[in-house]
């Protein structure tokens, strides 16, 4: 078989068969198939597309390219929950809690911001002490005693997706689904879950810009999962204004702190309890009304906000600043960020406001930059909101004058101010499943 002959077939429109999707993970990581052969194949890919099975092919090739995850020493039906990015989604940090308090286990491998979208596992270290660091052993025991953790990935997990996702990102290949969709699901399936839900964010802060699109990721995602035997549901949410209100990594553990006291803003305590209450659902608990039900009462009872305390001290953590934000890493300078002009905000450029979040310091650019926990922004007002000259439209943290700058300059850019006022924007879409397409809105 030549890799030549592979390439041909598909920019041609051919569907590849088994042995030839098998001969190009393999080669690849193997490195007797090139860089430039992979992108070629990737850029047909991008141009003519898979099907349901060749991207089933492509995942599960992938996702065995390195170690697999067994999960069977940890006892529970395993749901794990995967967000496509996003800004100011802080939502693990909530959700594990939930789900653990109701006897759902979640061993969670998260990642590390780039770019715009912020990492669950550089958020989770703004907790002093807290170590994200876990050998498996301790890993699985944490899990089994608590009911939940969030660990950085172990192991030699999914290398085929590491090579290629590198490559897609030069080579002006990332935006193709079955691309998108076996990159993400070679992980959570070599992550060992056996349930496993999707939040599909859509909007100007999100990879995919329009329901539409987000539907079409989401609906290949879920054929993977069932093709592979995990039964997957994805949920289509709103990324075309930040979640919640903090962006940031220590101002985003306090408000999914404040979200468990239950004084969250509402878009971000809302998107938790669906997130919860699906997650909840697969794991056979109840209907998903009741689920939502489960969910909210974790919330009023406290159990949940509990469950985030013994996770943290379980992880290493000081507990003691989920209740004492004076314990968080605290930034050197402030600014208050006020409107010149009156009007509605019409629309926010998300991704824009995640940038700003990046100057001041609280993401990165590259892999190699240091993150200051403390930077960010607290939005106080989004899309839909009225301000008059002079009012409050943010606060911005950073660790000097010039970070701040270069913040304001473009946070400012991501507001539209009209004098109309926008339509109503949902926090939800649509619910895909192997059922087909619920649209929410």
């Amino acid at each position: 078989m030549r890799m030549y002959d592979v390439i041909e077939k598909k920019r041609d429109g051919g569907e590849l068969t088994n042995e030839e999707i098998d001969f190009f993970v393999n080669g690849y990581v193997s490195g007797d198939v090139t860089d430039y052969q992979a992108a070629a194949l990737c850029m047909a890919i991008f141009y003519k597309g898979m099907n349901a099975r060749e991207t089933a092919r492509l995942t599960m090739d992938m996702a065995h390219s390195g170690d697999m995850m067994d999960l069977s020493g940890i006892k529970g039906i395993k749901v794990d929950k995967h967000s496509t990015g996003g800004v100011g989604d802080k939502t693990t940090l909530v959700l594990a809690p939930i789900v653990a308090s109701l006897g759902v286990p979640v061993a969670k491998m998260s990642g590390r911001g780039l770019g715009h979208t912020g990492g669950t596992l550089d958020k989770l270290e703004s907790i002093p002490g807290l170590s994200i660091d876990i050998d498996l052993n301790r890993f699985f025991e944490i899990v089994n005693t608590v009911g939940c953790a969030v660990v950085g990935q172990t192991g030699n997990l999914v290398p085929a997706d590491k090579k290629l996702y590198a490559l897609r990102d030069v080579t002006a290949t990332v935006d193709s689904i079955p691309l998108i969709a076996s990159s993400i699901m070679s992980k959570k399936i070599a992550a060992g879950a056996d349930k496993i839900l999707l939040d599909v964010k859509c909007g100007s802060g999100a990879f995919m810009k329009t329901p539409e699109d987000a539907i079409r990721l989401a609906q290949a995602m879920v054929e993977i999962g069932e093709e592979v035997g995990r039964t997957t549901v994805a949920l289509i949410t709103d990324m075309g204004r930040p979640l919640g209100n903090a962006i940031g990594n220590a101002l985003e553990v306090i408000e999914a702190c404040d979200t468990l006291k239950g004084v969250a803003p509402e878009d971000l305590t809302e998107t938790c309890i669906e997130l919860a209450a699906n997650m909840l659902f697969l794991a056979g608990k109840a209907s998903l009304e009741e689920c939502r039900d489960l969910a909210r009462d974790q919330i009023d009872n406290g159990e949940a906000f509990v469950k985030l305390h013994e996770m943290v001290e379980a992880q290493g953590g000081d507990s003691r600043a989920l209740d004492d934000y004076s314990l968080f890493a605290q930034p050197k300078v402030s600014r208050e960020v006020r409107a010149t002009e009156s009007g509605w905000v019409f629309t926010m450029d998300t991704e824009r406001t995640g940038i700003a979040s990046v100057a001041l310091g609280a993401g990165r650019a590259t892999k190699e930059d240091a993150i200051d926990p403390a930077a960010g922004i607290m939005l106080a007002a989004k899309t839909g909101a009225y301000l008059k000259k002079g009012d409050l439209m943010a606060t911005l943290y950073a660790a000097d004058e010039a970070r701040l700058d270069e913040g304001e300059r473009i946070l400012r850019e991501a507001y539209e101010l009209r004098e109309e006022e926008p339509a109503p924007i949902p926090h939800f879409f649509a619910r895909v499943s192997r059922d087909g397409v619920d649209r929410l809105a």
